[in-house]
């Protein structure tokens, strides 16, 4: 643990301090205390709407006893990503060998449940588990920020999205009211999201169900809830039991013709315009698709039927539909991607990740443990190597940088 800091003021430094919080103030940016004391009087009318709304006393005066913002929360919902992640990052880190055998062993364990949402809802039990392993790793990571004070703080800094996150407060302090959790399991994501499968309150409120039948929703500690309430999420999104939901294909040299999720034509349609399985078998198939070429024509290439829409619409990002998709189907023992991704450095797996900062570690860059996720520091740290190194300055997890820190 590091020490802390002490400063000593003097005379000078006490008239600087008060200068800067006099600027700050006539310059319309509120110091530390108007914050905090803004953040009090917005926290205690809260807790009267939630009072209004209909949530009890008890659940409110203990949900919103805060006085000051999350920090942390404030700091991510302000983060500007200068850093796009390659599909080939993302699919190396969310679809690798170890998820894949980690989801292989969760099915086996929760094939009952598995079976019996897919029988109830239609909805393949491979994406069900996929959903499960993208969103939270099987449960391992669900988010560690109490949800009634990420909410509050969001609502609180003001923005356009503030009826939004009000909204999902009130949602919550429902949820505990109604006795399906208890409030100490309100912990997720700081935008909101939790659970198993991590739905955001409205969500849940509207589509969760009581798979496990104990009277209770509880998508936190009870898998069957959620992995039936994503079923019961997919379904209602549009589902349709027994269709695809994507194929790799390959695509003619130079194509350039349509492609993306909505303009879907005909399987025969595609067949004629030089479209084939990537397996090499003739594309066959009643209707509609979509084709997609998340790296271009030179990368793989998928057709995407409207169970991928369903998909997509629990993240609403293709990049992420893909990951679900294709984790799906290597859970159901199909093979990797045929098509190499068109990189000469390609993405990490988890382990290989875990290993490069190790890595770095060793070489004195102060990055923090091990855990195999590449956050700003860690991307630094490989700045510097790539600087050292003669190589273009990209902050990535690639193969190369890995390579050249003794990585096999």
């Amino acid at each position: 643990m590091q020490g802390r800091l002490r400063v000593h003021f003097t005379p000078v430094l006490s008239f600087i301090v008060a200068l800067v919080a006099l600027v700050a103030t006539s310059a319309g940016f509120a110091t530390p205390a108007e914050a905090q004391a803004s953040f009090s009087a917005c926290a205690a009318n809260l807790r009267l709407a939630a009072i209004k709304a209909g949530i009890s006393r008890d659940v409110t005066a203990k949900a919103l006893n805060v006085d000051a913002p999350d920090e942390k929360v404030l700091e991510l919902s302000k983060v500007q990503p200068e850093f796009k992640t390659p599909i080939w990052d993302y699919i190396g880190f969310l679809v690798d060998a170890q998820r894949i055998n980690d989801g292989k062993a969760q099915m086996g364990r929760y094939d009952v449940v598995l079976r019996a949402a897919e029988q109830r809802f239609g909805v393949d039990r491979y994406v069900i588990a996929a959903v499960w392993g993208v969103e939270t790793d099987y449960g391992r990571d669900v988010g560690s920020f109490f949800l009634p004070h990420a909410l509050a703080t969001l609502y609180c800094d003001g923005g356009r999205r503030k009826d939004f996150w009000r909204g999902e407060l009130f949602a919550a302090l429902k949820l505990v009211d109604r006795g399906d959790l208890a409030l100490n399991k309100l912990y997720g994501s700081w935008a909101g999201a939790f659970g198993q499968t991590q739905f955001i309150p409205t969500t849940y409120q509207r589509l969760a169900i009581d798979f496990d039948g104990d009277g209770k929703r509880d998508l936190v500690s009870s898998v069957p809830d959620a992995l039936g309430s994503t079923a019961n999420y997919l379904k209602r999104a549009g589902w349709k039991s027994g269709e695809p939901w994507l194929i790799e294909v390959k695509v003619p040299p130079g194509y350039k013709g349509s492609t993306g999720r909505r303009n879907k034509i005909a399987i025969a349609e595609w067949a004629q315009r030089g479209i084939k399985r990537a397996d090499g078998q003739p594309l066959k198939g009643e209707g509609q698709a979509g084709l997609l070429l998340p790296a271009g024509p030179n990368g793989p290439a998928f057709l995407v039927f409207r169970n991928f829409d369903a998909i997509y619409s629990y993240n609403q990002a293709e990049s992420y539909a893909l990951a679900i998709s294709h984790l799906a189907d290597r859970l159901a023992g199909y093979p990797a991607l045929r098509t190499p991704w068109p990189t000469d450095d390609p993405g990490l797996t988890r382990a290989e990740r875990f290993e490069l900062q190790k890595l770095l570690l060793a070489k004195g860059y102060h990055i923090g443990e091990a855990d195999g996720k590449i956050g700003v520091v860690t991307r630094m740290a490989i700045k510097d190597v790539e600087r050292q190194l003669g190589m273009p300055e990209t902050g990535r997890a690639g193969t190369k940088v890995y390579r050249a820190l003794g990585g096999k």
